[in-house]
């Protein structure tokens, strides 16, 4: 269950678990480029799912991943948020965030229900909940956190640790 300041909220897709085979994806890069998880083929991938960057614990996630799991060794961070490409790229420049890769669902919104993070209900109906997602060089899940309570932030440790 995912809640929103204490109050559930509606989920829909089937979020993947632990040993699942990522889904397939097309997201727009900053440059409004289509990227799909195969340009990231032979890398372990941090899927840090995010509301929207314009949030505090959004940015607050963004950034710590920036600095953590970055210069982690054949290792890609990807922010994805319903934000747009120009908001998401502004916001990452201003903070310096160089080492992460800010991908909007503006196009390839399936990502969401394929992903199991589409809010369906509530006030931020039509953007993800909160979830950090570690894939393997081959895209097998190796960590998956869906955040209880959005206003939350995930377990970096966790995510982390599977990328040992």
């Amino acid at each position: 269950m995912v809640t929103l300041a204490g109050n559930p909220i509606k989920i829909e897709g089937t979020f993947p678990k632990v040993g699942d085979k990522a889904p397939e994806f097309s997201l727009v890069d900053r440059d409004l480029k289509d990227v799909t998880l195969a340009d990231f083929t032979g890398r372990k991938k941090v899927l840090n799912i995010v509301p929207s960057l314009d949030t505090p614990v959004c940015a607050v996630s963004t950034r710590k991943f920036n600095e953590k799991a970055s210069n982690m060794e054949n290792t890609v961070v990807l922010i994805i948020a319903a934000d747009l490409p120009f908001a998401m790229a502004r916001f990452c420049d201003m903070e310096g965030l160089d080492k992460v890769v800010p991908l909007s669902t503006m196009r390839g919104s399936e990502f969401m229900k394929n992903y199991g993070v589409a809010i369906a209900d509530s006030p931020l109906a039509g953007i993800t909940a909160r979830a950090v997602l570690v894939l393997d060089e081959n895209d097998k899940i190796i960590h998956a956190e869906l955040v209880p309570e959005i206003k939350d932030e995930p377990n970096y440790d966790a995510a982390l640790a599977a990328l040992q």
